[in-house]
């Protein structure tokens, strides 16, 4: 019998499962995905097929655009540009593979047992694990379910894996669609948008929601919008496709727009309308194990579901489908398995979309603030106005630091601009330990750096930046 066995090898389940055997726990992974060869594959949907591989096309795709785009504005010229698609493609495959055997490596080096197969809870914290034609019956202490999600498939356009494709298959195209379509512009849809725009698709995406990007702070979000238009992408809200109709060349798309019946024709479309936990034939119908009407595991806020000794990580239970939240929350759940009274601060949980530029925000936007009647300050600080953006010719955004008016202590930072993923953090760092924007203030920044920007939102929170012009609040 093991300490811990853990159904799901992706963010949340292997990390958990090597601080679990770092504490000195007895430990099995179970992961069912495998390769062509059939050799398991650890690492879930982020290593495999979301977050590493998109990040690396992102990446491609920006320096390509900026060759044909940028490079002149500072003297360089390159002359014709050429696209091989192929190689692109084997560039991000290598990147998934190094970091998928670099799990399998940690596994051995913390002596955890890797088991391939389809696990399933039973009664009693038994694991039934199902391996083509095998069938083996595993127990532990401890079971730890974290078997991610995938996406949402609508019945108005069925994904057919040639061109009505899911997230998956949008990072596998072999050639560049001259018209793309994307239904759903959140964080999936703009990352994946903004790779295929660069290369050269016109893409416009179809957003049923009538507002962009609801959870970002409002004036950020009028920014980010006017920019992804900029730079080519016609993201139309208010949109509700109704009918798909694929054929060997394309797929026509029927949708509503303000009432009006319209009708477009894409190379292909990806539909990108968010995840569903991952969690059918999971439980077997004695497990005890209670889920809502959406499939998510129901925790406590430790993550223990309703059987002792139970737990559920990551995609599967409430909160954001996050791989660090998921990460974090299997340490968690490892610490209090070794009996530690670890816990995860979920009014800390970072943001971030990886479109260039980059977008990113913690805490609480001044809607939501409102909403709560907290009164508030805020400091604002362009990129415009920062040497270090301007040097770099990456000007556009801004930073917000939301602050309490009475205690300045920080309630939100929401940022849009270069290098926004990594500033987050610092202002992260500074609300976990409790700052007030005055002690960010009060910090000295490296001089030419972007993260002055952070350095002067909080400033002009209180009146005090120096590089731009200060109003009384």
């Amino acid at each position: 019998m093991y300490d811990v066995v853990i159904i799901g090898g992706g963010p949340a389940g292997y990390v958990s499962a090597i601080r679990c055997a770092q504490l000195g726990l007895s430990v099995a992974c179970i992961e069912s995905m495998s390769d062509q060869e059939g050799n398991q594959r650890f690492g879930g949907t982020c290593l495999n097929v979301g977050c590493i591989p998109s990040k690396a096309l992102l990446d491609s795709s920006q320096r390509f655009y900026e060759a044909n785009n940028e490079l002149s504005k500072h003297g360089i010229d390159t002359g014709k540009v050429n696209l091989d698609i192929s190689a692109m493609m084997k560039r991000k495959d290598k990147v998934v593979d190094q970091l998928v055997g670099g799990i399998g490596g940690l596994f051995k080096a913390n002596k955890v047992i890797p088991i391939q197969g389809h696990g399933k809870l039973l009664s009693s914290k038994k694991v039934e694990v199902a391996n083509g034609n095998s069938t083996e019956i595993i127990e532990a202490k401890n079971i730890i379910l974290a078997t991610g999600s995938k996406p949402i498939e609508i019945s108005s356009a069925k994904f057919n894996d040639t061109n009505i494709v899911n997230s998956t298959g949008a990072l596998e195209f072999s050639a560049v669609p001259e018209k793309l379509g994307i239904i759903g512009a959140g964080v999936i849809g703009l990352e994946l948008g903004s790779v295929w725009a660069r290369l050269g698709s016109e893409v416009t995406m179809l957003e049923a929601m009538p507002d962009f990007l609801p959870m970002l702070d409002k004036k950020i979000g009028k920014e980010v919008f006017k920019e992804f238009t900029k730079q080519g992408l016609k993201i139309k809200l208010g949109c509700k496709v109704t009918k798909a109709t694929s054929s060997k060349a394309n797929v026509n798309v029927e949708y509503d727009e303000d009432g009006t019946s319209t009708d477009e024709v894409f190379d292909k479309l990806i539909v990108c309308v968010g995840r569903a936990p991952n969690t059918e034939n999971l439980l077997s119908d004695d497990s005890g194990v209670d889920i809502d009407d959406k499939g998510f595991i129901k925790v406590d806020d430790y993550c223990m579901t309703s059987i002792p000794g139970v737990w559920a990580v990551g995609d599967v239970v409430r909160g954001p489908m996050l791989a660090h939240k998921g990460s974090e929350e299997g340490v968690m759940v490892a610490e209090r398995i070794a009996g530690k009274h670890t816990a995860v601060n979920y009014d800390l949980v970072p943001s971030v979309i990886y479109t260039h530029p980059e977008v990113a925000w913690v805490g609480k936007n001044e809607e939501e603030l409102k909403a709560e009647g907290v009164e508030y300050k805020s400091g604002s600080f362009p990129f415009s106005a920062s040497g270090r953006a301007l040097a770099t010719d990456e000007s556009v955004g801004s930073v917000k630091v939301l602050a309490d008016k009475v205690t300045d202590t920080i309630l939100g930072i929401h940022i849009f601009g270069p290098s926004a993923a990594e500033l987050v953090q610092q202002g992260l760092i500074a609300m976990e330990f409790g700052s007030s924007s005055e002690d960010i203030g009060l910090t000295m920044f490296s001089h030419p750096t972007v993260s002055e920007a952070l350095h002067e939102a909080a400033l002009a929170a209180n009146n005090h930046a120096i590089h731009i012009g200060n109003r009384k609040r």
